[in-house]
């Protein structure tokens, strides 16, 4: 069963105000917003002058503040073999993404400060993790299958199996 079918990634980080379409200067704050709708999930980038301004009475499904980086020029590939993000952005654009294998390899990129986790949301039958790329600003939506601790080594070899199979 797919919880969010084709809803998990979500744009990456605007240069400029989705309201004002100023761009943001260096080390400048501004907010995301999330908001849900028939297509998915919606993201926009809003200045603290836009933050202020806005309509109250429309509410996101979530929201954060972050300081403004201009992304890093990429760094040269040696080798093109698939690591643990591109595994991760594979499996979670894929059609019916497997969520455990997505929640383990979250957890892993989170430990190696390359995902940060920004939110944790928990509707009427479920809790998803929020997480922002921290060099893109890309924002993954990924959520929590509850694994049991009995699980996990079960997950992990079959997370070390994808990646194995990858290189």
């Amino acid at each position: 069963m797919n919880p969010l079918p084709e809803e998990w990634a979500i744009k990456h980080r605007a240069d400029a105000c989705a309201v004002t379409h100023r761009p943001f200067a260096t080390g400048e704050y501004f907010y995301t917003l999330l908001f849900h709708d028939a297509d998915g999930y919606r993201r926009e980038d809003l200045s603290e002058e836009a933050w202020r301004n806005r309509n109250e009475n429309i509410q996101p499904f979530s929201f954060w503040r972050s300081r403004y980086e201009p992304l890093p020029a990429p760094p040269a590939e040696p080798l093109p073999k698939e690591n643990a993000e591109q595994l991760f952005r594979r499996l979670i654009a894929s059609e019916n993404p497997p969520a455990n294998a997505c929640y383990v390899l979250a957890a892993m990129l989170e430990r190696k400060r390359i995902l940060k986790q920004i939110k944790t949301e928990e509707t009427a039958n479920r809790r998803v993790l929020i997480y922002e790329h921290g060099g893109t600003g890309d924002v993954f939506i990924v959520p929590d299958p509850r694994l049991r601790l009995d699980e996990l080594e079960t997950v992990q070899n079959e997370v070390a199996q994808l990646l194995h199979a990858a290189e």
